[in-house]
């Protein structure tokens, strides 16, 4: 995408202001993986996934933007707000205070850094400021116990406050080393990108620390996303940084892939990958090799005529496929809504790809994937939103039958098609029910940006609307002043 239009769309620290059309709403990560089965987030140690989502507006203690995370804990029937926790910088054992403008979860990332047994939740903090230091940023890792999340964290300081802004921007876990223990990458404003090695203390304190630098534009924003995954095979975690290229004057959106090492991640080697902004990494064909899956949202071209590579109005998903050798760049495969039987047409601003995630929803070990189309317009509603569903085969993902659509027109999607509601604007894949299969949870801006959060279990073969649910903010303890956009942007 070009430049102007990207820093316009996408390269503020926490919202996406999509300049084509309609939408408002907010960037998110997609799912990391730190392997090529997508490990699910258990902050309870019950064995069923759980969910973390964050609503990064949210007003707490009459402080607009301070912002608040939910976890949903899951269940034999799945996730709801009867039993959940909701954290801001002003519970008690939260390092922090909540402020305006902090947007506490304006990304997150889960692993079990202090090897306890229990997933724990780092919380990225991009418009705190430090001291003097307006918007310097702040990162905080909430520990998981057999409560769930309970508030109780340490601050992960930052190493060099002068060098850049929004400290935890941009944050990614995964093992980069293979050492068994969970390491935590942590972007910023800057293109500089510090990983924290796994084993940290009750204090906050690492394992170690060291820093690479991806070759993407910095005064950009640094790191637009980072997503964690297995794609070589090996014993260690990868990494993709999606980002802005340096080699020309349109800064065109550029994704690397960066391997992990014993020693780290090796920049090094790293490989240019087919342009999106939200990425998500997994096992698609069953090959042993974690896909990487990008998500060039926007369209091909843009107002001022330009046309942008590798990308389709309406939107485009690539798939890159993973090999003992890395990814397979010369054979990426670009879906769109043109595609096959892909669900619905590829029209200007439907922002297909604008969130993904991947799972196994019928449990045959191919990995499915959720793509989230929050610019769709259906019948007279506006940027209403979808979310498709593409099935994974030994050929990889199937384009041609099975897939699902879901909007809130759909029969037993609770609500209805309204303006501007953007349902996909975050997706999850993941077995909160404890049966093996994956679930689909799904973001929205319902009511003037308030959010709600979508959730359809699979039926062990497919997605179904059977005991479907919505949960809000009012029923999780987050207020709807302002637009605090509940379910905006999920943990990965």
């Amino acid at each position: 995408m070009h430049k102007n239009h990207l820093r316009l769309a996408l390269a503020t620290a926490t919202a996406a202001a999509l300049t084509g059309g309609l939408l408002t709403f907010t960037a998110a990560t997609a799912t990391a993986a730190d392997s090529t089965a997508v490990p699910h987030a258990d902050f309870n140690g019950d064995g069923i996934g759980d969910v973390a989502f964050s609503a990064q507006d949210a007003y707490v203690g009459g402080k607009k933007g301070a912002g608040q995370i939910v976890a949903l804990y899951g269940t034999g029937s799945g996730v709801s707000s009867a039993k959940r926790t909701t954290v801001s910088q002003n519970t008690t054992g939260s390092p922090g205070t909540a402020e305006s403008g902090d947007w506490f979860g304006a990304d997150t990332a889960y692993a079990d850094f202090n090897g306890d047994g229990y997933d724990d939740i780092a919380v990225g903090s991009p418009g705190e400021d430090v001291g003097s230091d307006v918007d310097g940023g702040g990162l905080a890792i909430l520990w998981g116990s057999a409560s769930g999340i309970t508030g109780k964290g340490v601050t992960v300081a930052d190493p060099a406050p002068s060098s850049h802004d929004r400290w935890g921007r941009t944050l990614a876990a995964g093992d980069f080393d293979g050492d068994g223990k969970a390491d935590l990458a942590v972007g910023s404003s800057a293109t500089t990108v510090h990983v924290f090695k796994g084993g940290f203390s009750s204090s906050g304190t690492a394992g170690g620390r060291y820093t690479f630098k991806p070759a993407i534009r910095g005064d950009a924003g640094g790191p637009l996303n980072l997503t964690a995954g297995n794609i070589n095979g090996g014993p260690e975690t990868d990494l993709v940084v999606d980002g802005f290229e340096t080699e020309t004057d349109y800064g065109w959106n550029r994704n690397y892939f960066i391997p992990g090492s014993a020693s780290g991640l090796q920049v090094s080697q790293a490989v240019a990958l087919k342009p999106g902004v939200i990425t998500a990494i997994g096992d698609i064909d069953k090959d042993g090799y974690g896909d990487i899956v990008s998500g060039a949202y926007w369209n091909a071209t843009t107002e001022d005529g330009t046309t942008v590579p590798d990308s389709a109005n309406g939107g485009k998903v690539w798939v890159t496929y993973g090999s003992d050798g890395g990814p397979l760049t010369s054979s990426a495969t670009g879906i769109t809504q043109n595609t096959g039987n892909v669900p619905g047409t590829s029209e200007g601003n439907d922002y297909f790809g604008y969130e993904l995630d991947l799972g196994d929803v019928n449990g045959d070990g191919y990995l499915d994937l959720a793509v989230g189309v929050a610019g769709e317009n259906i019948g007279s509603a506006v940027d209403t939103g979808m979310v498709t569903i593409l099935y994974g085969t030994a050929d990889g993902l199937n384009t041609s039958s099975g897939a699902q659509s879901f909007a809130q027109s759909t029969a037993g999607v609770p609500g209805e098609d309204e303006d501007d509601d953007a349902l996909g604007m975050d997706v999850k894949l993941d077995d909160v029910t404890g049966d093996g299969r994956a679930d689909l949870i799904a973001g929205s801006g319902e009511n003037s940006g308030n959010g709600a959060v979508l959730y359809l279990p699979s039926n062990g073969t497919k997605i179904t609307t059977t005991g479907a649910r919505t949960v809000s903010p009012s029923t999780s303890g987050v207020s709807t002043t302002g637009a605090p956009y509940f379910g905006s942007n999920f943990a990965d």
